[in-house]
């Protein structure tokens, strides 16, 4: 995303619980301009003081920014009314609960707009700009990696509401002869207590980039994967499920064998309930599918939620 001469230039954070990717450019195919990440720790001043820094450098040496983009694990406050807007709340990642993401970017810029929103409403975003929700207005995107996230779009709107969607916890069934107790300090087996990464490495005895392709843990992980995108399917009606996140990679067993085996395993817990062309055997592979964009959906969300700050996007469409 770059600066071609005369565009806006925007600052962009995408806040993730391993790392924050920080980032200046001008959106849509342009390259960055630049780009770094830090390690996102256990202390939040100190890293929004590094982040600040970097951003600050930036702006002296390609020319000030129009506005800041921000997506952010979770979850965070998103009510602009609130007395904790741009906080993260009740996260288990350790010191960040009750972090101030917004307050410490407002005191350094004062007077520049800010988006801010979720990791995966951002991802989203980016997706539905320049990567695989392009021309869709009902989709869902999926981060499974460290925990698990959703966010998406009904009928070109980003998913808010009370807070905002915590798919990654919504209960599951449990698989006839599976005793896994779950890793969730909330609520043990929820989704991402039985498919994130850390929930795969605590039932397997190692990391999901260590297993063998033929390890049973590859197959609960995937059942349970299939019946969550049934649920978000049967409640939400997308048009597509975009799933990005470290254990779509797969380790050994390969991202291709991931995404085949999710479908099969999608279509046999759906059991044919559901009649679409998407559904299909022909038809799933363009519903579930990896992100566009790969790694870098965050961070172009995070771009296309400061051009919405500004007014030079949208986040959202208007109701219609």
């Amino acid at each position: 995303m770059s600066g071609t001469v005369g565009k806006p230039i925007f600052g962009a954070i995408e806040a993730g619980g391993t790392k924050f990717v920080c980032a200046v450019g001008s959106g849509g195919d342009s390259p960055l301009l630049a780009r770094a990440s830090f390690p996102t720790g256990d202390n939040p001043s100190l890293l929004m003081g590094e982040v600040v820094a970097w951003l600050k450098a930036r702006q002296a040496e390609h020319g000030p920014l129009a506005a800041l983009g921000v997506a952010s694990f979770g979850p965070v406050d998103l009510d602009e009314r609130s007395s904790t807007y741009g906080f993260i709340t009740t996260t288990p990642k350790p010191g960040w609960n009750n972090a101030d993401i917004v307050g410490p970017l407002r005191q350094a810029f004062k007077g520049l707009p800010i988006g801010f929103d979720t990791d995966v409403n951002g991802a989203a975003l980016g997706e539905w700009h320049w990567g695989a929700a392009q021309g869709l207005e009902d989709f869902v995107y999926l981060t499974v990696g460290t925990g698990i996230g959703g966010g998406g779009m009904a009928r070109g709107r980003l998913l808010h509401g009370l807070v905002h969607p915590e798919m990654g916890h919504m209960g599951l069934p449990r698989i006839e002869g599976d005793d896994f107790a779950g890793a969730c300090r909330f609520h043990g087996r929820c989704w991402e207590g039985l498919c994130a990464g850390p929930a795969i490495a605590k039932r397997a005895g190692m990391p999901a980039e260590s297993l063998p392709p033929d390890h049973p843990a590859w197959a609960m992980t995937i059942r349970y994967m299939a019946h969550a995108l049934v649920n978000l399917t049967c409640a939400l009606s997308p048009r597509r499920i975009i799933i990005g996140g470290s254990v779509r990679k797969a380790g050994q067993l390969g991202e291709d064998r991931f995404f085949e085996r999710l479908r099969i395993e999608f279509r046999s817990v759906m059991a044919g309930y559901i009649t679409s062309p998407a559904l299909t055997e022909s038809g799933i592979a363009t519903f579930i599918v990896p992100p566009s964009l790969g790694d870098n959906a965050g961070i172009c969300g995070a771009i296309a939620l400061a051009q919405a700050a500004c007014g030079q996007g949208a986040d959202r469409k208007p109701a219609g």
